[in-house]
């Protein structure tokens, strides 16, 4: 791979490119207004009011992944049960948040 210069024509075709990338306003908008935040929003995640059955079923289900993992080693019902085990403690933990609000 050379690291000189195009060739004629396909400099051509890539200042055709961003000419027409130029004269996109809704682009060159979007690009002038785009922010890139240092935290993710958690607005989303203190707003999560999981039910009582919800975090039932999560919890039954990731007790037989447990179960289920720990009797036939398949790495897929373990990863499963990774996944669901967060999953089920945020749940559960926003649950007693809401009991204990008052």
């Amino acid at each position: 791979m050379s690291i000189g210069r195009l060739p004629e024509h396909e400099q051509r075709v890539l200042d055709e490119i961003e000419r027409a990338l130029r004269r996109d306003r809704r682009l060159d908008r979007r690009l002038r207004t785009l922010r890139l935040g240092r935290r993710p929003d958690l607005g989303r995640l203190t707003a999560y009011r999981p039910r009582t059955l919800t975090v039932l079923l999560l919890f039954a289900l990731s007790v037989t992944l447990m179960v289920t993992g720990i009797v036939t080693s398949e790495p897929g019902v373990i990863w499963a049960f990774a996944v669901a085990w967060p999953v089920t403690l945020f749940a559960a933990f926003r649950l007693l948040c809401r009991w204990t609000e008052g």
